[in-house]
């Protein structure tokens, strides 16, 4: 068995030459420490569950500066809890740092009491932070000549760099003397507090001056010397830079004063009261034991030995381990491991991305994390070594990976499931999937891809594909990638995947309604979606050819005809061509412009411009049938799988913050179903012979919603009357009788029904009615004032989302809104907006979900002659047996009337036809 380890926690030798023959006095920067340790190594944990991962990663950065510096004189500086004399300066101090994770705060005292058996002092200063303590400490140490060294990885300490003290990132191995400042920073130690006060420091929310970065600073700073010689010639400073410098003079002094390290704060203590004290060897070895650091354990001598001085760490049992299987025994030994274990993470390596066409490379799977292995199977690049027969492997596995009753851990394993159906084996027992976790905790905090995840909850950069495959048309597929760079890479997937889970799951189990969405929705809903993308849906390519055909010519049409219009031919694509063309030529208005000044083409502006000229119409139809050929009548027939002779989508279930499945490979969400061509589309989606297709659409789900959770008795009525509710609420708004409402009122009312729990403004709604924004307005006047309970659930919730950064759904599904108390005004809008939607789409897309999940387990449970094919918004699409129309559509249409209990009924509306369009 080959074994690889990374060196998370093993830190590089440090050459420090000192100026005096004395050993320095070392100072380390303890929070620095902390939270570099914490986001370095992965999740590690003890047998109890205790997280020891910044633990481990802090005591072996000290054991190491001790070993390559071998003090006499050494302290730990910890920041003592509370404000600091600078956030009465500045409120706005370091408020964009998050609260230390939970997981981090548990080791705090632990970290604290282990320095204290290792001899070390430990010092913290109420009101002051440890970069003050550590300033003063360093005054001293230069005004007596003193050596000092400081680990850090702060930058702001370079300011504190002299003859006398020198800075040392542990980290990377860096040594900072007066020359490496320089070349690290473009200016003398004596200038940094000057140069951050330029460039501000993100991580202290210190606000600098905005527009001037690193390397204006440094000129700026050669020319002037100090930041008050910048001030003074403010004035000589040209451009943009120039104006904003002038503009900020008074942050610039206050971003210096807050980067400036305190160095005469009143201490406790001295240099030489920070003698090291000899190891409590004792204490030592019982908190090795109960933490599990087992290579440092080794490491402490078998008696009290005073005169004990601390390894430098070697790469150990501690970090993580990753085998490479190449023989059948030791292949047998990790399936006995698997076997025994009460869960494991698995992962896949596959040939394609393409979940119908991939075929299987490798298999990876960790059991606890830091040891992980990788079996390579089908490596075929030349020189590859002689691997395990794949049938072999996948046949010993099977039983285990169908085992149901064993939990699984992946990230994405849906994925997982497909290329194992595509080897015979169905998956089961997938209890935890690290993507699904991640987004059910947080829908918009990351991206749920795995390196994204590791890098937000672990703070841990992991191997990219790319690293070990290549970029572009060059990228390797996996099977040629040499097993030494491949294993790693792999066996880390499952180690991840599993410490992913050891910090996630925490954390949705502190939530109850959390983990109802995830164990109720979430998790069932993936053997869902894989079952309809593995089945995938018949199409009628000769259908689709016939209307590409159609579409080539209407666009031919409209081509010609906009050559009219314009006077000349053009470009219809041209972004360029149609700014000269509508705004140079023809002197149309210019109604937006884009970032670049430009006169702005978006679609939103042609449709108002389109309103009382006929060439902005003209693009918009040839854009519109541009985009459905391209999309669907030429791109559909190609993804016809030749094995099945369906289209395959993948239904993305991390991807929409509000809950809400999307799809791709085709989109199957965004077919347009207002115009005839886009219906048509539909039609080529057939149903095979003897069946027929089924689709059952919720009526008006989100207003449902709505009349739910604002409990408007108005809202609630009509629906519980089940009334038009256009209809009704055209009558409350225009105060007629419901048999005299006009078509125009009702389409009126429905833009306002529609717009408002959209967010729309009296001008959006003015434009979408053609009526001014006078008009607009008195509706939306009305309309809260026939229904009070709607405008008082928008007024609580707005209020609720600033105090909470986010709001729910009826299921109790989390939906973040980071911009909600953002100072950009335009941002802050659009969370609110979102604050008041995204509970009726959050709750609309749990209910689908909720309906899928009911209706795909009566399908297999009664082995009922009907298939679930697609899922579209709020709508399901069966394919049923002829002779079972009746009974699955009464069932399909109970279960999903039944997916929520409401203040108003839900109501389905369900259609049978030989093809999509017309089950409509």
């Amino acid at each position: 068995m080959t074994h690889l380890t990374t060196s998370l926690n093993n830190p590089p030798a440090i050459d420090i030459a000192m100026t005096a023959n004395a050993p320095p006095v070392v100072l380390v920067d303890g929070s620095s420490y902390l939270y570099r340790a914490f986001h370095a190594l992965p999740s590690l944990t003890a047998s109890d569950g205790t997280p020891t991962g910044a633990t481990l990663g802090v005591i072996n950065m000290l054991n190491k500066l001790i070993a390559d510096v071998a003090p006499t004189h050494m302290a730990v500086i910890f920041d003592a809890p509370g404000k600091t004399f600078r956030h009465e300066q500045y409120a706005e101090y370091k408020a964009n740092r998050p609260s230390m994770p939970p997981e981090l705060r548990e080791q705090v005292k632990t970290i604290h009491t282990l320095i204290g058996d290792l001899g070390l002092p430990l010092v913290m200063i109420e009101g002051v932070e440890a970069d003050d303590v550590i300033g003063t400490l360093a005054r001293h140490a230069s005004e007596s000549g003193q050596p000092m060294l400081i680990s850090t990885g702060d930058k702001d300490m370079a300011q504190l760099v002299s003859p006398h003290v020198t800075l040392v990132n542990t980290m990377s191995g860096e040594v900072f003397d007066d020359a490496m400042v320089q070349k690290k920073f473009g200016v003398r130690p004596n200038q940094i507090i000057d140069y951050l006060g330029l460039v501000g420091d993100t991580s202290d929310n210190i606000p600098g001056v905005p527009k001037v970065g690193p390397k204006t600073a440094a000129k700026w700073l050669a020319n002037y010397e100090t930041a008050e010689g910048v001030i003074e010639h403010a004035e000589d400073i040209k451009g943009k830079v120039g104006d904003s410098l002038r503009e900020h003079i008074d942050q610039l002094r206050l971003s210096r004063d807050l980067a400036t390290i305190k160095c005469d704060v009143d201490l406790p203590v001295g240099l030489d009261e920070l003698k090291r004290n000899p190891a409590n060897i004792d204490a030592l070895r019982s908190a090795y034991q109960s933490l599990a650091f087992n290579t440092l354990l080794r490491q402490l001598p078998d008696g009290d030995d005073e005169t004990f001085e601390v390894a430098a760490p070697d790469a150990s049992d501690d970090e993580p381990r990753y085998d490479i299987v190449l023989a059948q025994s030791d292949f047998d030994a990790w399936l006995d491991e698997l076997k025994k274990a009460e869960s494991f993470a698995f992962d896949t390596e596959t040939t394609s991305l393409d979940y119908m066409a991939a075929e299987i490379v490798g298999v990876s799977f960790a059991v606890k994390t830091g040891h992980a292995a990788y079996v390579p199977l089908t490596h075929r690049y030349e020189g590859a070594p002689e691997q395990l027969d794949r049938e072999t492997v996948l046949t010993a596995l099977k039983p285990l990976l169908e085992d149901a009753d064993k939990p699984k851990i992946g990230h994405h394993l849906k994925y997982d499931a497909h290329v194992l159906m595509n080897h015979g084996i169905a998956l089961r027992g997938i209890a935890f999937d690290t993507m699904v976790e991640s987004y059910v905790l947080n829908s918009t905090a990351t991206r749920h891809d795995m390196d994204s995840v590791a890098s937000r909850y672990l703070g841990r950069k992991t191997v990219h594909y790319e690293d070990i495959a290549g970029k572009g048309a060059k990228q390797k597929r996996f099977d040629d990638i040499d097993i030494v760079q491949a294993g790693p890479y792999a066996a880390e997937d499952a180690d991840v995947t599993l410490a992913l889970h050891h910090a996630l799951w925490p954390q949705l189990k502190a939530e109850e309604d959390l983990v109802f969405i995830y164990n109720t929705l979430e998790q069932p809903l993936i053997e869902v979606l894989q079952a309809m993308e593995y089945g995938g849906v018949l199409i009628d390519t000769d259908m689709l050819a016939t209307q590409s055909a159609e579409l080539t010519e209407r666009m031919a049409a409209l081509r010609d005809d906009a050559y009219k219009a314009a006077g000349r031919e053009f470009n219809l694509g041209s972004p360029k061509q149609l700014q000269e063309i509508l705004f140079d030529e023809q002197g149309l208005p210019v109604l937006r412009k884009t970032p670049k000044g430009q006169p702005s083409t978006a679609e939103d502006v042609l449709q108002e411009l389109a309103l009382d000229y006929d060439l902005p119409q003209l693009i918009l139809d040839y854009r519109s049938l541009s985009k459905l050929k391209s999309t669907y009548t030429d791109k559909l027939p190609d993804e016809v799988n030749p094995r099945t002779g369906r289209v395959h989508t993948s239904y993305h279930q991390a991807v929409a913050a509000t809950g809400r499945l999307s799809s791709q490979g085709p989109n199957l969400q965004n077919i347009p179903i207002r115009s005839a061509e886009g219906r048509r589309v539909r039609q080529a989606f057939v149903a095979p012979e003897g069946r027929r297709i089924l689709a059952a659409d919720y009526s008006q789900i989100e207003l449902r919603i709505m009349a739910h959770l604002s409990a408007d008795t108005s809202l609630t009525t009509a629906f519980a009357e089940d009334r038009d509710i256009h209809q009704a609420t055209a009558a409350e708004v225009f105060s007629v009788s419901v048999d005299e409402v006009s078509h125009d009122q009702r389409r009126s009312a429905k833009a306002i029904n529609f717009g408002l729990i959209y967010g729309m403004s009296a001008h959006g709604l003015a434009k979408q009615l053609s009526v001014s924004r006078h008009e607009a307005q008195a509706y939306i006047d009305l309309y809260f004032e026939r229904y009070p309970g709607v405008l008082r659930y928008m007024d609580e919730t707005r209020a609720a989302a600033h105090d909470t950064g986010y709001v729910e759904t009826v299921f109790g599904r989390r939906l973040y809104l980071p911009e909600i108390n953002s100072r950009n005004g335009a941002r802050r809008q659009y969370a609110e907006r979102s604050a008041i939607n995204a509970p009726m789409q959050g709750t609309a897309a749990d209910i689908i979900k909720q309906a899928m999940i009911s209706v795909h387990r009566w399908l297999i449970d009664e082995a009922v002659p009907a298939t679930l094919i697609m899922q579209v918004h709020d709508e399901l699409v069966l394919e049923v047996d002829e002779d079972a129309l009746d009974e699955v559509r009464s069932g399909v249409v109970d279960r999903m009337c039944e997916a929520a209990e409401l203040a108003v009924p839900l109501k389905v509306d369900a259609g049978v036809g030989s093809n999509w369009d017309e089950a409509h």
